[in-house]
């Protein structure tokens, strides 16, 4: 048999499909092993584990066959519960394939130290944002008699005094004492004017 012929005989033709369905066999077998390999179609909607703690989150997770890793504590949340889920990576709502991690960041069990900034001297508009640049807040302000116009003259904190460089609980209040801009004499001050005055420049009592 010439090869045109064979080429164009039924057994070639039968022989073509049996090929055919074979690759395409194998393909599907393939794709199909792949599919269950890498659990393609068998995603997880990553879980809510804001405000739970990490034995709350352990429970939770093992049951969508989910790990979870804490990897850092960031500072003091007032708004969530001490030693909770502040942060965490996927978020919410992704989907993810089982055995995942999810990696988690706690809130610290209280606000951390920080020093109090040197503010005396300063104007209060300089010292508001001071305040606040480091994580405290303006307290109650007290004025009393003195030249400088809003000038910081001293801190206060809970009743006490206090010193620049003094550590305290982040977003604790500090209380300014400022100065009202009027210049007061006292009575020593008035005092030793009058001493220095000459004698004949003081009218005579009639």
């Amino acid at each position: 048999m010439s090869l045109r012929k064979y080429l164009t005989s039924k057994v070639f033709a039968a022989q073509v499909l049996a090929a055919l369905a074979i690759i395409a066999t194998i393909a599907f077998l393939f794709f199909h092993w792949i599919t269950f390999v890498t659990n393609h179609g068998n995603e997880t909607a990553v879980p809510n584990l804001a405000k739970l703690n990490p034995e709350q989150v352990e429970k939770k997770l093992d049951e969508l066959n989910l790990n979870y890793e804490i990897i850092d504590t960031v500072d003091y949340n007032p708004s969530f519960p001490k030693l909770t889920v502040v942060q965490q990576e996927p978020i919410a709502g992704s989907k993810v394939k089982g055995g995942r991690t999810i990696y988690i960041k706690l809130n610290a069990s209280t606000f951390k130290m920080v020093p109090v900034p040197d503010l005396v001297e300063k104007t209060y508009r300089q010292a508001v944002p001071t305040l606040k640049a480091v994580g405290l807040q303006e307290g109650t302000i007290k004025y009393i008699p003195y030249i400088g116009k809003d000038m910081v003259l001293e801190m206060w904190m809970n009743g006490v005094k206090i010193k620049a460089g003094t550590k305290v609980l982040k977003a604790s209040k500090i209380d300014l004492v400022l100065g009202d801009g009027k210049v007061v004499f006292d009575e020593t001050q008035l005092d030793s004017i009058s001493k220095n005055v000459p004698k004949d420049t003081i009218p005579n009592e009639q």
